[in-house]
């Protein structure tokens, strides 16, 4: 290869960096990444999407107390003893994997939101097939060529990937560890972004050098390929200056490969890039044969995804916390689908159709959001977990609640479909119960709170119509609380409780683009 056709090639090439050992992909700017980085100084918050790869056995990660009967009568022989089940504040019949204690202190603490029964209808048992519906929030039996990310890109940035990146922003704004770039990524015109050229290792980008090669025509040229391809790449400075100015200030295990990927973001958020999103994998999850350890089932394969998974997102909580970072992130798992109801003969289950996703961080809700799956007395092998929630009705939560996007933008993103959002987060609980100006809207928490029979419920509004809704635990709407057109202004209204029972509720207030939802209990 010509050196010149070479250095032309590397203006599109897809390479990887590689971080401690750790493979690492970052995209180029595309029009809704742009935009958020853009607005960090109104909104900056980072979004972690850790990838369960396989299918994960929901069943045996959140343990429905009060379906222990059902459970036990289909997988006895994988099921976990009742009594070793790690138990949630407040939630009775819900309890975590024996090896999930971070992740049981984190819902103790208010970190951690579940959300039960995500999936999709008709589900595809399939891992690719499955795993590009999840990466391309379309329907089972609907093909598309471009991913929700993409999608998102081409609509704010027309031209995308080949107009970007620009001069405005340099940081990138999607980083993928452990895995290539996927089809989440693609859009219209190919994949919206670039990835960093290929390295050995991330201390090449640190100090500038390259990997020997061998003395020869051949080598020769080598040398040169790796030395442009790092040299022209358009985001290595800005990781390298990240990584010199980051730290990590929690410990994190050892011999665990999400805790490392988890490290590296930590570091590279503390170092002030301003990348919102990032994506790292966890592997192991297909679990047909000898998912748990026959002599004692709270041990096994399975087990050990749970504790490695648990203590990294501890750690990385933690990480967070001690940085002063935890305010502006937040994590979710997801899976391409969950396992069977029955487990098999070989200790193990087979691909199912729903699970649970666990969203984390300091704005969450710390809630289980669903009830416990109803599941047949006695289970077939061809019995599923049944679905409870659209995992594009999550999809339209982060984006709508996490990232802020206006409506009418995430419904286009998703394929055109109106996804209700899920109470996962608490918004603008920290900022809008102090005095603001009267261009301002707010949702003050009502009071009292519990309450028993009456409750009132503050909200500030810029003028316009408002309309306040009423969801349960299951993201289900149960009642129209109020809607006017108002003045600009502060306002009170009165809540009767009405036929609604015991338990905790969600309203949600929306006014124009804007949509602030905060918790009510009823006792």
């Amino acid at each position: 290869m010509k050196r010149r056709d070479f250095i032309k090639m590397t203006a599109t090439a897809s390479a990887a960096l590689s971080l401690n050992g750790l493979t690492v992909n970052a995209f180029g700017e595309g029009k809704f990444l742009s935009a958020l980085a853009k607005n960090r100084a109104t909104n900056g918050n980072i979004l972690v999407l850790i990838q369960l790869s396989g299918g994960n056995d929901g069943l045996n990660t959140i343990i429905n107390l009060d379906r222990y009967s059902e459970l036990a009568a289909a997988r006895s022989n994988i099921l976990i003893p009742q009594a070793n089940v790690l138990g949630l504040t407040g939630q009775p019949n819900t309890g975590l994997h024996p090896s999930m204690t971070g992740m049981r202190d984190m819902f103790n603490n208010g970190l951690l939101n579940i959300v039960q029964g995500v999936g999709y209808p008709n589900p595809n048992f399939s891992h690719f097939r499955s795993n590009d519906i999840w990466s391309s929030a379309s329907d089972s039996n609907v093909y598309e060529a471009t991913g929700w990310i993409g999608r998102m890109i081409d609509k704010e940035f027309p031209g995308a990937p080949q107009a970007y990146p620009d001069a405005n922003f340099l940081d990138p704004l999607a980083i993928q560890i452990g895995t290539s770039v996927g089809p989440m990524l693609s859009g219209v015109n190919g994949l919206n972004g670039l990835a960093l050229s290929s390295i050995s290792s991330f201390y090449n980008i640190v100090t500038g050098q390259v990997d020997p090669a061998p003395n020869t025509p051949a080598g020769n040229e080598l040398t040169f390929i790796r030395f442009i391809a790092q040299q022209t790449q358009a985001y290595t400075q800005v990781i390298q200056n990240a990584a010199n100015l980051g730290s990590n200030a929690a410990t994190y295990p050892t011999g665990n490969s999400l805790a490392d990927q988890l490290k590296i973001v930590a570091k590279l958020i503390s170092g002030g890039l301003k990348t919102p999103v990032y994506v790292v994998r966890q592997g192991g999850y297909d679990t047909h044969d000898n998912q748990v350890d026959l002599s004692n089932t709270s041990f096994g394969r399975h087990a050990v995804l749970m504790s490695e998974l648990s203590e990294a997102i501890s750690a990385f909580q933690t990480d967070l916390q001690m940085l002063g970072k935890d305010d502006i992130v937040a994590g979710a798992t997801f899976s391409e689908f969950g396992r069977r109801i029955k487990s098999n003969a070989s200790s193990g289950t087979d691909h199912g159709s729903s699970a649970p996703m666990m969203v984390f961080g300091k704005h969450v809700n710390p809630a289980v959001l669903g009830t416990s799956p109803v599941l047949p007395a006695v289970a077939t092998t061809s019995d599923n977990v049944p679905m409870q929630h659209d995992f594009r009705n999550v999809y339209a939560s982060i984006l709508r609640d996490w990232f802020e996007m206006s409506v009418s933008d995430t419904e286009d993103v998703l394929n055109g479909g109106s996804f209700q959002t899920l109470p996962i987060f608490k918004q603008a609980v920290d900022t809008v119960d102090t005095p603001s100006p009267i261009n301002t809207i707010g949702l003050e928490q009502n009071f009292p709170n519990p309450f028993i029979e009456h409750t009132t419920i503050r909200f500030r509004s810029t003028g316009g119509d408002v309309q306040i809704n009423l969801y349960d635990q299951m993201g289900r709407k149960v009642r129209k609380i109020y809607e006017n057109d108002v003045p600009a202004g502060t306002r009170d209204i009165n809540v009767d409780r009405g036929n609604l029972g015991a338990g905790i509720y969600y309203y949600e207030m929306i006014h124009g683009n804007q949509k602030l939802t905060k918790k009510m209990i009823v006792q």
